[in-house]
């Protein structure tokens, strides 16, 4: 079959969730050429997953679209026990948590997926961004210098694209870490199936999350989606044999069966899908030009709302590197710390999601099992070729290479309030220099340094929020996904090695 309409691109992203999504953004906010393609012809429906921790909180608040996803979204309500129609009373299944200077974004956040992917969509069109729906990725080859897809369309027609680099974010079933022969290696980690829907509903109050636990033919709760007049049904079968039906009148007789709802009750069925929780990983995040990001690379349980998140923060990490390579002049084996950082990030977050769900088998639903090791900030890439510790001696508690860089409230010096996400924000690594340390002169406008204290200050900082995060002294510098990527004493002189550093950075 002869290909037509080939078209270049730095970057060729393969599906709109979330995370290619989340890429296609960062990209552009770097000036790279990204084209987004979609087999489907619009934004995935349904709600998924509907849960965005603090660390997430964090990426959309430097990506721009904090303020929308808080204006959509609301917090989790607490749990309330159903026996037939009888409350049995309320519980929490989360730990609640206060903010605090170091992190801002405290609680997860409840967000249907269909509601998040059109506020990414919405802001990648601001940045001059489209996807291109109702193409398929149907193949690739691989050479030297780049990447070349092949891609069909619904009128029968097809097409290609030229590509430095292709990511793959095209969901558990990915065609494109299919062709490329990327195994998943993985369990079961429930055998028996289940059915998650978006509901309009009539009955239930919208301030808890109901749950039926003990329904005969399986547990069924009903969340009310935060910013919305619906409600996402989610129901477990018994029979591992079961097969759930997805058909509107019969998500409709379902709840009717295992609640005191009517089948009359249940309104609109927008979206309904069957599924079995498994646990997945790839063999490799990498294959030459090719990288996978999102449920291509892992398939988690939705307990503990990892997954989708987790995706998020591939795209995050993936996008600033491809940046530096592709207009930074980084050498390309910066490329290779994707895979390096993320798999064993992948691995740890699929541990948690599939303790927490067996947990839920187990038994004791009122235990409260989403502490802040859902919340993600804790992740970190110690240890990895791009943390370096140029100190000579730190404390066994101090803010280390790899770590998530902590917020903290300051004040520009003319006193105006100010906060260190608001330093970080934006495509550039930061330096900060505290107790009087010089930062390395930036060679380009894509390092923005800032003294802290001192005799020249940038910022100050009044009630010391800067001091408890990251200490007294010394020179860190941020990376431009908010961690840390090297660290100096303030009295050593290592301004070589700190601006060779900035260099492997593409800065």
């Amino acid at each position: 079959m002869e290909l037509n309409n080939v078209k270049d691109a730095d970057v060729l992203i393969v599906g709109a969730g979330p995370a290619g999504l989340t890429l296609a953004i960062d990209l552009a906010r770097r000036g790279i050429a990204a084209r987004i393609v979609e087999r489907g012809e619009r934004l995935f429906p349904g709600s998924r997953g509907k849960g965005l921790q603090p660390r997430t909180q964090e990426v959309f608040h430097d990506l721009g679209v904090m303020d929308a996803v808080r204006a959509a979204g609301g917090p989790y309500p607490p749990m309330m026990g159903w026996e037939g129609d009888r409350r049995l009373g309320a519980f929490e299944m989360i730990v609640r948590n206060d903010p605090t200077p170091g992190a801002p974004y405290h609680d997860i956040w409840m967000l249907p997926q269909w509601r998040t992917a059109e506020i990414l969509y919405a802001r990648l069109r601001e940045l001059g961004g489209e996807v291109e729906f109702g193409a398929e990725f149907t193949g690739l080859t691989q050479d030297a210098d780049g990447v070349t897809a092949r891609l069909a369309y619904a009128d029968g027609s097809t097409g290609a694209v030229r590509a430095a680099y292709a990511v793959a974010a095209d969901g558990g079933r990915s065609a494109v870490r299919q062709a490329l022969g990327i195994g998943m290696t993985g369990e079961s980690v429930d055998p028996v199936p289940r059915l998650v829907a978006d509901i309009r509903l009539t009955g239930p109050d919208r301030d808890h999350w109901h749950v039926w636990q003990q329904a005969k033919g399986g547990g069924l709760s009903l969340c009310p989606l935060a910013g919305t007049d619906l409600f996402q049904a989610l129901a477990q079968y018994d029979d591992e044999d079961a097969v759930p039906d997805p058909a509107p009148e019969a998500v409709r007789r379902l709840i009717a069966e295992r609640t005191h709802l009517t089948e009359s009750d249940v309104g609109e069925v927008l979206w309904a899908s069957p599924f079995r929780v498994r646990a997945a990983m790839a063999e490799r995040f990498r294959d030459g030009r090719v990288f996978l990001v999102g449920d291509a690379a892992h398939v988690h349980s939705p307990a503990g709302g990892q997954g989708l998140n987790t995706g998020i923060q591939d795209a995050y990490n993936l996008g600033w590197k491809l940046g530096a390579v592709l207009r930074g002049g980084a050498d390309p084996a910066l490329l290779d710390s994707y895979e390096e950082e993320r798999m064993p990030v992948a691995a740890g977050v699929l541990g948690i999601s599939t303790r927490i769900h067996r947990a839920g088998m187990a038994g004791n639903a009122k235990e409260p099992r989403r502490t802040a090791e859902v919340h993600q900030l804790g992740l970190t890439y110690r240890g990895a070729a791009l943390a370096v510790d140029l100190r000579s001696t730190v404390a066994e508690t101090a803010l280390r290479p790899g770590d998530r860089a902590p917020d903290a409230p300051c004040t520009l010096p003319d006193g105006t309030p100010f906060r260190l996400f608001d330093a970080f924000r934006g495509p550039h690594v930061t330096v900060l220099a505290l107790g009087g340390a010089e930062p390395p002169a930036p060679g380009r406008a894509s390092v923005v340094a800032y003294r802290v204290g001192g005799p020249a200050p940038d910022l100050l900082d009044p009630d010391g929020h800067i001091r408890d995060g990251y200490g007294d002294q010394g020179v860190f510098v941020i990376r431009p996904d908010g961690y840390v990527g090297c660290a100096a004493d303030r009295a050593a002189d290592r301004t070589d090695e700190m601006t060779g550093y900035l260099a492997t950075l593409g800065t």
